[in-house]
Formats: C-alpha cells, sequence, structure tokens
C-alpha cells in the first residue's frame, strides 16, 4: 500500500455491517482520516493489517474466526511496531484487557461524532510523539556512528546537558619539572602510577613526573587506549603483553617491558574487555 502523505490510513474491523457503515462515515468526516480496508472477520483483519500496515485500526472484540484480542497477539508475534489499535465493542467487560495490550482507546457501540473525534485527537497526538521518537532515533544512530559511540551513550550525554562530540585527545603530554618542560608522546606512554599527589609517567624514553590527580589525568587519555586497571594505574593497552592469573585469584598485566602490575577485583571485567577487543 501507497502511504498518502499527511493522511493516516485506517483499517476497519467489525462483523457488524450497520455498525461498520456507521464508523465508516464518521470517519470520513475527517479529511486527514484514508479508510484503506474494512473487514468482517478477525483473520480478515490480520490479513488487511499485515498486507497494508495500517497506521490506525479500529478493531472489534466480538468477531468470528479471531477475536480483536487475538488479533493483536498475533500482530505482535509478526511485526515489531504495532499499528495504534482502538478497540471498538457493544460491551464493557473486556476493558481492562484491552489496556492491558496497550489499546490507545476502547469505544463502546455506537459511538457518537463526539467520542470519535475525540478518539482522533489521541490519535493524532501519539502518531506525532511516534514521528518525534523515530526521528530522534535516527538522529541518535546517525551521530553514533560518525563518533564512533554507542547511541546509548549520546543519549546519554544530551540528557545530561554534556558535549556528544568530544574535543580530540592530547598526541603529546607537557610535563613541567621546575623550569623545565618535557613534551612526552603520549603513545610512547606505557602506564602511570600515583604517588601521593602527584603522578609518574613511565614513557618510552624513562619516567617523569607531574603534578596532577589520577581522574584528572584518566579523563585527559584517550579511554580506548588507556585503561583504569588499579586504583593508581592506568596502563596503556598497546603496550600489554598477556594477562595471566595467580592461584590466589589475582589477575596481573605483563608489559612488553616485563613489567607486572596488578589488576584490581572492580576494574577485572573492564580489563578483560580490553583485552579480547
Amino acid at each position: 500500500m501507497v502511504k498518502v502523505e499527511n493522511q493516516i490510513s485506517v483499517v476497519i474491523a467489525d462483523d457488524e455491517p450497520l455498525a461498520r457503515r456507521g464508523l465508516k462515515y464518521r470517519l470520513q468526516e475527517h479529511k486527514d482520516i484514508n479508510i484503506v480496508e474494512e473487514c468482517s472477520t478477525g483473520k480478515e483483519a490480520l490479513e488487511a493489517i499485515l498486507a497494508n500496515r495500517p497506521d490506525v485500526v479500529f478493531l472489534d472484540i466480538q468477531m468470528p474466526e479471531l477475536t480483536g484480542l487475538q488479533v493483536v497477539e498475533q500482530l505482535n508475534k509478526s511485526l515489531t511496531t504495532l499499528p495504534i489499535v482502538l478497540f471498538i465493542t457493544a460491551y464493557d467487560d473486556f476493558a481492562l484487557k484491552a489496556f492491558d495490550i496497550h489499546a490507545l482507546d476502547y469505544l463502546l457501540k455506537p459511538a457518537d461524532d463526539e467520542r470519535i473525534a475525540e478518539a482522533l485527537v489521541r490519535v493524532r497526538n501519539a502518531l506525532k510523539q511516534q514521528l518525534q521518537s523515530e526521528h530522534s532515533n535516527k538522529l541518535l544512530r546517525a551521530v553514533a556512528e560518525l563518533t564512533g559511540q554507542n547511541p546509548r551513550d549520546v543519549a546519554q550525554r544530551l540528557a545530561n546537558n554534556e558535549p556528544v562530540i568530544q574535543d580530540a585527545y592530547p598526541e603529546v603530554l607537557a610535563i613541567k619539572d621546575g623550569s623545565e618542560v618535557t613534551r612526552v608522546n603520549v603513545s610512547d606512554i606505557l602506564w602511570i602510577d600515583a604517588a601521593g599527589d602527584y603522578m609518574c609517567v613511565h614513557g618510552k624514553s624513562g619516567m617523569h613526573i607531574m603534578r596532577k590527580t589520577m581522574k584528572e589525568l584518566e579523563q585527559e587519555l584517550n579511554p580506548k587506549l588507556f585503561i583504569r586497571v588499579h586504583r593508581s594505574a592506568i596502563v596503556n593497552i598497546n603496550f600489554v603483553k598477556k594477562m595471566v592469573s595467580h592461584v590466589s585469584g589475582e589477575y596481573h598485566l605483563i608489559l612488553q617491558n616485563d613489567t607486572e602490575l596488578k589488576v584490581s577485583r572492580s576494574h577485572r571485567d573492564k580489563v578483560k574487555q580490553a583485552m579480547n577487543s
């Protein structure tokens, strides 16, 4: 079925011809409603919905072959996104069950013009929210793909009013020692450990001391390369040779220069994941 722009596609399913005709007449008074098919049995309704993928279904609960509730149960097995469902019936016994399966509304026969109009207001609002949600999800997926982040992380950053695209991580650390400043390539750093208020930066060219907290340094370095392995140690994963377990249950990292670093229990899973990626 080809969707008509700015119109709401509707399937009507009711085994009573008079009730079906009355509902059709009232719906046709609304210019944005496009009735794509009418059905008299539950089986016909199921087939029509799967074939037309309408925006909205007005669904009688008591019908031959399949009840309206059974139609929705079958749709749940076949579709990832259900149409908006409004149940129509001569009895109110099924109201709680209808809302249990997330029907938007529940209309008692005969529904008058005012009640139909009220239901359609709810339909339009629901479709608007659905469209906004789809646009938001598409935007999240696009941003996540561009930045290489997880869509959940992007959504969380937006919710916290944090920047989605982070500044590039530095390629060089400028380490000040008295009147001297030493520039150390970040890619040459093997690991960093804490010594009181100072950080010991162990690089290929030797060790350098800098005054900075572990938290500040961890935020400054690329987390894809520098993994926290202990409360007081960060390791460049590129220089890790292997991870070994001891009889005591402790895990240690062996670096390429044979330095051995303990992995704390709280960071073990994250380190294992980094090792396997």
